[in-house]
């Protein structure tokens, strides 16, 4: 799976269904690009298209069990990969990260907030 597959599935997953011209802004690619990236993902199961009850002109895009499944599963697994290096560490390695930890929320959450943007 592309990386922009997987962002794409993991931005469904914080933010909830999206147009898909939302999702080729936030994913930094072209609207027929993500058209094209979202027809594949569909065809795997992973995302599923349905009507916006509030504009029936509107086609949202959303995850499916399989994809909420999928990102759960991905996200585990790089959990379990940093909990393997970070054993091997020392402890000041360790503390110097735990110290950190503070920045780097709050630096993950400027990156989710411009990446985002207005939420629909």
């Amino acid at each position: 799976m592309s990386l922009t597959s997987a962002a794409t599935l993991a931005t469904l997953d914080r933010t909830g269904p999206r147009r898909i011209t939302d999702l080729a802004a936030v994913e930094g690619v072209t609207q027929p690009a993500m058209t094209a990236l979202v027809r594949v993902m569909e065809e795997s199961g992973l995302v599923e298209r349905r009507g916006d009850a509030s504009d029936k002109r509107v086609t949202l895009v959303c995850l499916t069990e399989a994809g909420v499944s999928y990102v759960r599963t991905r996200r585990q697994a790089g959990v379990h990969a940093f909990e393997r290096l970070i054993g091997e560490l020392t402890g000041d390695e360790v503390e110097a990260m735990v110290a950190a930890l503070p920045a780097l929320k709050h630096l993950a959450e400027l990156e989710s907030q411009n990446r985002e943007g207005p939420k629909q």
